[in-house]
């Protein structure tokens, strides 16, 4: 029998990005950059213990999305850490906070950028389980949309201008 804890849980995903790592980092760190590609309203303030809100509803307040969670540390334009938390629906979890940890890493063999998101700190059991299942398909839909923004861009970049010539 070992002494040893069980491994920490964790949610981790990946995506490669077609866009420099300067890019990416503003589409997670400004309020425009977030309300480029994934929702209309944000208070991001990149500092440490600055809001990093995500509002994806018009209801009450503390109901629309990560409120109250902040910018745990940065390292521009590397590594971003935030607290997150469960979305409405599952209040016990929602109470408290997990972290999230993003790494953008250049790829210089494809020209973009390598993002991977690591969440992590989940309790067991419960709203604990049904949280962890909703952030394992949701965090995939994020950086779904994330590829895909930066993906219509270069391809937009590339297509030729009309001439009426």
């Amino acid at each position: 029998m070992s002494d040893l804890p069980d491994a920490e849980r964790l949610l981790h995903k990946s995506v490669l990005v077609a866009a420099p790592a300067e890019d990416v980092w503003w589409a997670w760190t400004t309020d425009a950059g977030i309300r480029s590609w994934l929702l209309d309203d944000s208070r991001i303030e990149l500092r440490v213990g600055g809001p990093y809100e995500w509002y994806f509803d018009d209801g009450e307040p503390g109901l629309r999305g990560s409120e109250g969670c902040e910018v745990l540390g940065f390292q521009a334009p590397t590594m971003l850490t935030f607290s997150w938390n469960a979305p409405p629906h599952l209040a016990e979890a929602r109470a408290q906070r997990t972290v999230v940890l993003l790494r953008l890493r250049p790829d210089a063999q494809d020209a973009g950028t390598r993002v991977e998101l690591t969440h992590l700190g989940w309790g067991d059991g419960g709203q604990w389980d049904e949280a962890f299942d909703y952030f394992d398909a949701a965090w995939g839909r994020v950086l779904e949309r994330l590829a895909a923004y930066f993906q219509d861009s270069v391809d937009s970049a590339d297509v030729p201008e009309s001439s009426d010539a």
